[in-house]
């Protein structure tokens, strides 16, 4: 019987010299492949003697470190579940999912071990653990008494692996349980896809404890045996400086923007590089063109969710089409993706709609919510995304925005991401935003937030004015603001939740 756990095909993919180097930090710091070998036995044994409970969540609430990066990895390797929580998180909200998750092991930073152990152990959490970014702390303390030696715990191809919380933007979090076959099938299909080689080296500039950086990244370069450049820190600089000697970048737009405001940012300083990669929020057409200019590279944009990893992509090889802008490419071989009406029907090419997709990329449910997965599946067996979108007779895919975002005034649809690409193409328009707030007389009413360029002076009731030369009436908002930056988590993602919140008495 074949072992189907995610690490045993990461390890196989291991370079036969195990001991070039595997990751080089960015305060000069190399480990070799055998270091990782042996760090994440070390840290499987020493899960293991814990006599966890079959199927146990390993919870981690730590700052980026190869040491994070190598607990995930023994999580995996000894057979249990990785938790891995955003490092922005609250009291309110760790007390939250330690809860609703009930981890065997938590690992948190040694600044927060107060506060964090004492909501683990209030709710039976028996294991706590610290770990720093300085490669301190009681786990590795721990970890060093344990064997570097261990034997990959066999799993099936549909046990759990990790479950993600989603970001919170809109109500409370749920828990997407993904399967070591949800993980392996997708960086499988990634590796093919996006042409990853021998000799490729990859700049890690993400966070691990979201899709992104945990798996997109990461599970590339391991299963390309690709060398990382780990930042612990994104630094625009450092990042332009490190392209000399790699040769893919994957980033969230708000990090493309800081390196297109440094100067060097040259033609010459990313001709060694192979590929840009952008995700987890949508790239400005403004972006994508001036990228293309400034350094001879088309970023390619891609499409996925913490339910179902990577969904759809722009092609990497130009014999199967060019990089466009404004769209997320094509879906992943394997991915079966459709555009659906309401009323649950096919949708024509170019009609806009909710996007549902399948595939063995598609997590197995939340956690400890059959109602809600119940919920969010069709008859026949897709997974509602609550994405709406389109496609083009070309089959390229299109996200016009989130259901939820859907603004409903006077009973017709008005859809944000198309109300904010005309407010961005405005001069002196660096970004914007649309929300719906109830309105007595609409029911509800498109609020504009927008921010300007630096040095750029915008006026509300001009860009208002603007549109309605533009746009059909009902599509027009009724007021717009002008601010400084807008609200954001920590994958650069606009909180509109926050927005509407602001403005929800605007009209009442």
């Amino acid at each position: 019987m074949n072992n189907h756990n995610l690490f045993a095909a990461l390890r196989a993919a291991f370079p036969q010299d195990l001991d070039s180097a595997a990751v080089e930090t960015d305060d000069g710091l190399v480990y070799s492949w055998r270091d990782l070998d042996r760090g994440t036995a070390m840290m499987a044994n020493l899960l293991r003697a814990l006599s966890l409970p079959e199927g146990s969540r390993v919870a981690a609430q730590v700052e980026k470190s190869v040491e994070a990066m190598i607990l995930y990895l023994a999580t995996l390797r000894a057979g249990y579940v990785f938790l891995p929580l955003n490092t922005a998180y609250q009291s309110a909200e760790i007390e939250y999912f330690v809860g609703n998750a009930e981890p065997a092991v938590v690992v948190c930073s040694g600044k927060n071990f107060g506060w964090v152990s004492k909501i683990a152990f209030k709710a039976g959490t028996r294991n706590v653990f610290t770990l720093n970014e300085d490669r301190t702390g009681s786990l590795l303390e721990r970890a060093a008494h344990h064997s570097d030696s261990h034997e990959p715990v066999r799993r099936n191809s549909d046990d759990l692996a990790a479950i993600l919380y989603t970001s919170g933007t809109t109500g409370r979090s749920k828990g997407a349980m993904l399967s070591h076959g949800n993980l392996l099938s997708n960086a499988q299909v990634l590796k093919d896809y996006w042409g990853w080689q021998a000799g490729d080296v990859l700049i890690h500039a993400l966070p691990i404890f979201h899709v992104h950086g945990l798996f997109v990244a990461l599970h590339g370069a391991l299963l390309n045996g690709s060398k990382m450049i780990w930042l612990g820190k994104f630094d625009p600089r450092r990042a332009i400086a490190n392209m000399r000697e790699a040769t893919v970048l994957m980033g969230v737009p708000t990090l493309y923007v800081r390196m297109l405001a440094e100067p060097s940012l040259t033609p010459e300083a990313a001709r060694h590089m192979r590929l840009f990669i952008s995700g987890s929020a949508p790239l400005l057409i403004e972006t994508f063109n001036e990228w293309r200019v400034r350094t001879g590279r088309t970023i390619l944009e891609r499409y996925g969710m913490s339910e179902t990893l990577m969904l759809t992509s722009n092609p990497y090889r130009e014999e199967e089409g060019r990089r466009r802008g404004g769209t997320v490419g094509f879906p992943l071989p394997g991915v079966g993706l459709r555009v659906r009406a309401e009323d649950a029907s096919e949708l024509a090419t170019g009609e806009v709609g909710g996007i549902e997709v399948k595939g063995p990329n598609v997590f197995k449910g939340y956690w400890r919510m059959p109602e809600k997965t119940h919920e969010e599946f069709t008859a026949d067996g897709w997974f509602k995304t609550g994405d709406v979108g389109k496609l083009d007779e070309l089959g390229y895919v299109t996200i016009v925005g989130r259901s939820k975002d859907l603004i409903i005034s006077g009973g017709y649809n008005v859809y944000p991401a198309e109300i904010e690409g005309y407010i961005n193409e405005m001069p002196g328009v660096a970004e914007s935003a649309l929300v719906g707030v109830p309105h007595p007389d609409f029911g509800e009413a498109g609020v504009a937030v927008v921010v300007p360029k630096p040095g750029a002076s915008l006026d509300g009731e001009q860009i208002v004015a603007r549109l309605k030369s533009q746009l059909a009436n009902f599509k027009i908002p009724k007021r717009c603001f002008v601010v400084r930056e807008l609200p954001r988590n920590t994958m650069g993602k606009v909180q509109k939740n926050l927005l509407r919140e602001e403005h929800k008495l605007l009209f009442t």
